[in-house]
């Protein structure tokens, strides 16, 4: 004589759930991934291999744009986000003069930077550098601090001319990859 077997419905549903989770399992495993040429799979992963963004920042609209470009860059790999504020110390004073105009300033435009990079929960560093141009200062920071990109906001200078000193000298010297962001003119 041959036993009885009882189905529950809770017994049913279990195995019913277990051979879709393993059929899902399954098909994750075997399943071959798109193909993509060596081009497209270097460029997926030198923007993966950001860990540190710099974005300099000075309060203006396109400063403040280019943080939450940076941020939504950094977002994927969780890179930290360095804001840097470079004072432009003229020649006649030493580096290290007081200037506390330009000092609040900065203390102002970190602030509200820091609090963009905030919303986006990632980590932040901002410093104050010091230097007789901006993008000296910018380069030295990306140098010191090992920046694998920066993030830059930029408008249209005198005659249209969209580069400016500070975007010149980071377009031919800066250690790493550098990403200009042009504001929309009615942002502006």
């Amino acid at each position: 004589m041959m036993p009885t077997v009882e189905l529950s419905a809770t017994g049913v549903v279990i195995a019913v759930l277990f051979v879709a989770a393993i059929g899902a399992l399954m098909w994750w495993m075997f399943r071959v991934p798109r193909p993509v040429t060596a081009e497209v799979a270097k460029a997926r992963r030198s923007l993966d291999a950001a860990r540190l963004i710099l974005v300099p920042t000075t309060g203006t609209p396109a400063s403040q744009r280019a943080v939450e470009l940076a941020c939504r860059l950094a977002q994927e790999q969780r890179a930290e986000i360095l804001l840097v504020y470079v004072i432009e110390v003229p020649r006649t004073l030493q580096l290290g003069a007081p200037l506390p105009p330009a000092e609040q300033e900065a203390s102002e435009a970190l602030t509200v930077a820091k609090e963009v990079v905030m919303l986006h929960d990632l980590p932040v560093r901002a410093l104050v550098h010091r230097a007789r141009q901006a993008g000296d200062g910018i380069i030295a920071a990306a140098k010191d601090h090992r920046a694998d990109l920066i993030v830059m906001g930029i408008t249209p200078g005198h005659h249209g001319h969209v580069w400016g000193r500070t975007a010149e000298t980071l377009l031919h010297r800066a250690p790493c990859e550098v990403i200009f962001d042009k504001l929309p003119e009615e942002e502006r």
